[in-house]
């Protein structure tokens, strides 16, 4: 059984150690293994706190699935970023920034019980569309979103992937989602995990 939370201050190292186990796990195939192997923990956790979303003034806001007491998967989520540029926000949409879970919960649940809070806090804010960035060759997060009833709609991006050494980025391109909130039936569990 998973318990979903709102991110703390201290739970940086937590999210971004499952960060990067997702990147490796899941991106395997996607990025060069360099890339992967040379992710940092205290680095992205440092990012992490500089982002500063478990202050619940921020608009993004990032819940965590736990076992116990250890954190699982987390999912952040808030207004649309126009261009992907956290400055430049749609306030009409919202968006599922980034969903990311242990490699070895993987189809356990944890990631149904994250986007379905997501989606709860987006229509809890009062939106009834989002979107979501995924990479064209993830097939296992497609495969994800398109379950949870988000189709592709034809808009793409290009994530630069980059590499040591002065050499140019690896160029991946990413697909957009875009979905339905139910707000009615949402809007309970949205007010339960802000809680």
């Amino acid at each position: 059984m998973f318990t979903i939370r709102r991110e703390e201050p201290e739970d940086a190292e937590a999210i971004a150690r499952v960060h990067i186990h997702g990147w490796q796990a899941g991106y395997a195939e996607l990025m060069p293994a360099e890339v992967l192997r040379r992710l940092n923990p205290v680095a992205w956790a440092s990012r992490r706190r500089d982002l500063g979303t478990a202050d619940p003034e921020h608009p993004f806001t990032t819940l965590l699935a736990c076992v116990d007491e250890a954190v699982v998967g987390f999912t952040t989520f808030g207004p649309y970023r126009n261009d992907q540029d956290r400055d430049d926000l749609d306030p009409t949409l919202g968006e599922v920034v980034g969903l990311y879970v242990e490699p070895a919960y993987w189809g356990a649940g944890p990631a149904r019980e994250l986007l379905a809070a997501a989606r709860a806090g987006l229509a809890g804010r009062g939106w009834t569309e989002y979107r979501a960035w995924v990479l064209a060759g993830n097939h296992r997060g497609r495969r994800f979103a398109e379950r949870a009833g988000l189709l592709p709609d034809g808009a793409l991006s290009t994530y630069p992937v980059p590499l040591a050494g002065g050499r140019p980025p690896v160029e991946l391109v990413e697909l957009r989602y875009a979905g339905r909130l139910d707000v009615g039936s949402s809007t309970s569990r949205a007010m339960l995990i802000q809680t």
